[in-house]
C-alpha cells in the first residue's frame, strides 16, 4: 500500500470511530435521568453499595449538590455524555487502531500485540469500575464532609462535583492500562520481570509522585486512594512480566 492508502485506511477507522462516538453520546444524552439520577449522583449518597458494605465504619450522609452558573447544567449535561460515550467507545476505538497497525507487524508481534489490545480493553474497563465503585465514593465521602469547622458549611457546586467525577473515572482507567503497557514491552523484550523486581523500590515512589500529579485534590487521602491500587497494579505487572535472555 502507498502512503495515500494508509493514509485513506486511517481515515476510514477514525471515521468509524467518530460515529460510533457521536451514536453513544445521542443516547446517554437521551436518557438524562438514568445517567445521572441512577448513575453519576449514586455516590453522593450513603445507600451507595460501597457505603453499604462498610455501614459499621461511616456514619448516614448525602451531599446536596447546588447549581450557580446560568449555563452551567446544559453544558455539564453535554460534557458527561461526551465523556461517557468515549469510555463506552474505547474497545471499538482500541480494534480501530489495531486493525490499522497489524498489516505492518511480523506475525510473531501480531499475536503478542493482539492479545495486549485485547488486555487492555478490560483493563481500562476495570479501572473504570475501580473509580466508579472504590476511588470516586470515598474520595467525594472525605472531601465532602470534610469541615474545618461547624460554621463552616459544604456547599458542593454541580461543576466540581462532575469535575472531581470524570476526571478520577477517567484516570482510574487510564492507569489500569499499566500492565497491557507492561505485557506489550515484555513480549517484545524490552522490559523483563527481573528489572520490574530490582526498581521496585524505585517504582513506589514514582507512582506515588504520579498519583500526586494526576489526583484532582492535593488532599492526603486522596493521594493514598489513588496510589494503593497503582502499586497493586505494579506488582500485578511483576507477575505477568517475563524474563527473556
Amino acid at each position: 500500500m502507498t502512503f495515500w492508502d494508509h493514509l485513506d485506511e486511517l481515515r476510514k477507522a477514525l471515521f468509524r470511530s467518530v460515529i460510533l462516538f457521536l451514536v453513544l453520546m445521542v443516547v446517554i444524552f437521551l436518557n438524562k435521568t438514568l445517567v445521572f439520577e441512577k448513575i453519576i449522583f449514586a455516590p453522593a449518597d450513603s445507600d451507595f453499595i460501597i457505603f453499604r458494605l462498610l455501614k459499621n465504619f461511616s456514619e448516614p450522609f448525602k451531599l446536596d449538590l447546588i447549581n450557580i452558573e446560568l449555563s452551567s447544567q446544559f453544558f455539564t449535561h453535554i460534557s458527561v455524555s461526551a465523556t461517557l460515550a468515549l469510555i463506552f467507545a474505547v474497545p471499538f476505538i482500541l480494534h480501530q487502531l489495531w486493525t490499522f497497525i497489524k498489516p505492518g507487524l511480523y506475525e510473531k508481534e501480531r499475536r503478542a500485540i493482539n492479545i495486549s489490545f485485547a488486555f487492555a480493553a478490560v483493563l481500562f474497563f476495570l479501572g473504570v469500575l475501580v473509580g466508579y465503585f472504590f476511588v470516586f465514593p470515598l474520595t467525594v465521602r472525605f472531601l465532602g464532609t470534610y469541615q474545618v469547622s461547624e460554621l463552616v458549611e459544604n456547599q458542593i457546586s454541580l461543576k466540581s462535583y462532575i469535575s472531581m467525577f470524570t476526571r478520577l473515572i477517567l484516570i482510574m482507567g487510564l492507569v489500569f492500562e499499566m500492565p497491557a503497557l507492561v505485557l506489550i514491552l515484555s513480549r517484545i523484550k524490552i522490559l523483563s520481570k527481573r528489572v520490574m523486581k530490582r526498581y521496585r523500590k524505585h517504582a513506589f515512589v514514582s507512582l506515588v509522585i504520579i498519583a500526586a500529579i494526576i489526583t484532582p485534590s492535593g488532599d492526603a487521602f486522596t493521594l493514598f486512594v489513588v496510589s494503593a491500587p497503582l502499586y497493586l497494579l505494579y506488582e500485578f505487572s511483576v507477575l505477568i512480566c517475563r524474563d527473556f535472555d
